[in-house]
């Protein structure tokens, strides 16, 4: 029997171009959370074959690089595309939804949580402001799922969260499991 979980949080983006690979690093950090509600997935980029585990979730979290450079966390509610999805090379989340309800009958809601970077270029280490922008999204991510886990909705509303003040060590995932307690 495969795992159904109540929030799915899907990481994605290109970790060998500097801050492109936020996303994956900042569901790995919450997956070291082992919430047990949660699944975490990451992927170099968004493809048709989220659609299935999309499908099982009761809510889906998409993390991303914000591209647009936008100064804060952005957490805004998506919708499934209308008419038929086109997928090509990759797609975005909201294909996969669509996909997720026409293919599997089950689309659940979903939001992108977008965070602010500054650094695109080679290299597989993360900015400062990417670290401190991963780490509040971690806590976003965390708030979202205690609202989940006492039957409310993750979120209904977009929001955005300043990230400053906070240290810029994403990879100390030990700190990360002492902040649950």
């Amino acid at each position: 029997m495969k795992h159904t979980p109540e929030i799915l949080v899907i990481g994605y983006g290109n970790t060998l171009r500097r801050d492109d690979g936020v996303g994956v690093r900042a569901a790995e950090a919450v997956a070291a959370l082992n919430l047990p509600t949660v699944q975490v997935l990451t992927r170099h980029q968004l493809v048709p074959e989220l659609a299935e585990p999309i499908s099982r979730a009761r809510a889906v979290i998409f993390v991303d690089a914000a591209a647009n450079g936008v100064p804060e966390l952005e957490l805004q509610e998506v919708a499934p595309q209308t008419g038929n999805p086109i997928l090509a090379h990759a797609a975005d989340p909201t294909a996969l939804l669509a996909l997720a309800g026409n293919i599997f009958g089950h689309c659940p809601p979903a939001w992108t949580l977008a965070i602010p970077v500054t650094d695109f270029g080679f290299g597989d280490g993360l900015s400062a402001r990417a670290e401190a922008a991963a780490r509040a999204a971690v806590r976003e991510i965390r708030r979202l799922v205690e609202r989940q886990s006492s039957n409310h909705s993750p979120g209904a509303r977009n929001v955005r969260v300043r990230a400053t003040g906070v240290e810029p060590d994403l990879a100390a995932t030990d700190s990360l499991r002492a902040e649950r307690q």
